[in-house]
């Protein structure tokens, strides 16, 4: 049976009506733990990133120091070795008439007459397709003082002779200058007034 109320401006007694409320706890500040706590973990991340620099050795992020750094080299290639080019020079051309001559004592003939002669020994070769023609008269001596001397006839036992020369034929005599000197070059024309070939005198 329940209890009644009391009358109007009557003062509520106790054990009427609802139980009075029981207290509340007071809350605590748990906003201020949790900002603890997470200033405490930045801490430690701080702490272990100036530890992590130290062991690190410091390494400098000055622009200065990068810009001095040199340059990363690439792995050189290998030179490449130009390929030699096919050679395409014609092989050297042989004169068509070659002449050399060598200094030869003089062998007197039984003709020549009295004085003093000076030889040379000439070899005449014709490396030409047409025959050429050899004669002691197409042949001067020229000496070590700019004389030019003429053929003397018949006057050295060992005269070059009159022939006619086939390609690929040689023929080798002597030519005779008269009087004493020092032979330098040898020239020859052949048949006079054709092409002339002058070789020294070894």
């Amino acid at each position: 049976m329940s209890q009644p109320f009391p009358p109007p401006g009557q003062p509520q007694q106790p054990g009427w009506g609802h139980p009075p409320q029981p207290l509340q706890p007071k809350k605590t500040s748990t906003g201020k733990i949790v900002g603890l706590s997470c200033l405490g973990v930045v801490g430690v991340f701080v702490l272990l990133g100036i530890a992590g620099a130290v062991v690190g050795g410091g390494a400098s992020t000055d622009p200065s120091t990068e810009a001095a750094k040199p340059p990363a080299v690439a792995p050189s290639e290998p030179a490449q070795v130009p390929e030699a080019a096919p050679s395409s020079a014609a092989p050297e051309k042989k004169a068509a008439v070659a002449v050399v001559a060598k200094k030869a004592a003089f062998k007197k003939s039984i003709i020549a007459p009295d004085g003093d002669y000076t030889s040379v020994s000439v070899t005449v070769t014709n490396n030409s397709s047409k025959p050429i023609g050899v004669n002691p008269l197409y042949f001067t001596i020229t000496d070590t003082s700019g004389g030019k001397h003429v053929a003397e006839l018949a006057a050295d036992e060992d005269q070059i002779a009159t022939v006619e020369l086939a390609p690929g034929e040689n023929v080798t005599g002597t030519v005779t200058g008269k009087g004493a000197f020092t032979p330098k070059t040898v020239t020859y024309t052949d048949g006079l007034i054709g092409k002339s070939v002058r070789a020294d005198v070894s």
